[in-house]
């Protein structure tokens, strides 16, 4: 009966180290408003920074996302094109930075579909 015990919680203990070992914890970074065209990008501004690997948009309505102009801790900015159509809670891939980064403001580009349509960037935490 104790080793059976004992195998069981070795068993159990397995299984909750692995799920947290494989789990990235997805954070939202931000979220905004992105109306009819336009060339000026929806700010999305942090009050404080949030270290993240990669980036991913969520669109909460139909639209035509172009770009989100990433800026970090130390000035630095960073690109990142996606030039596709989003259905409504519908998700982009995963954009990854080379390492984890300290994003303090976000910059949108898009066109929605609509009269406006709802943007929420995520980040991944590691």
């Amino acid at each position: 009966m104790k080793t059976f015990i004992a195998g069981l919680m070795m068993a159990a203990s397995m299984l909750a180290i692995s799920n947290t070992a494989m789990a990235d914890e997805q954070i939202t970074l931000g979220r905004t408003i992105l109306l009819g065209s336009g060339d000026h990008g929806a700010k999305i501004p942090l009050l404080i920074c949030r270290k993240t690997d990669a980036i991913r948009v969520k669109a909460e309505r139909d639209l035509n996302l172009e770009k989100i102009k990433v800026t970090f801790n130390n000035g630095q900015t960073k690109t990142i094109h996606f030039y596709r159509d989003l259905k409504k809670n519908k998700y982009t891939d995963w954009r990854k930075f080379a390492y984890p980064r300290c994003v303090k403001k976000l910059e949108v580009f898009g066109n929605s579909d609509g009269s406006k349509a709802g943007v929420k960037v995520l980040g991944r935490k590691k």
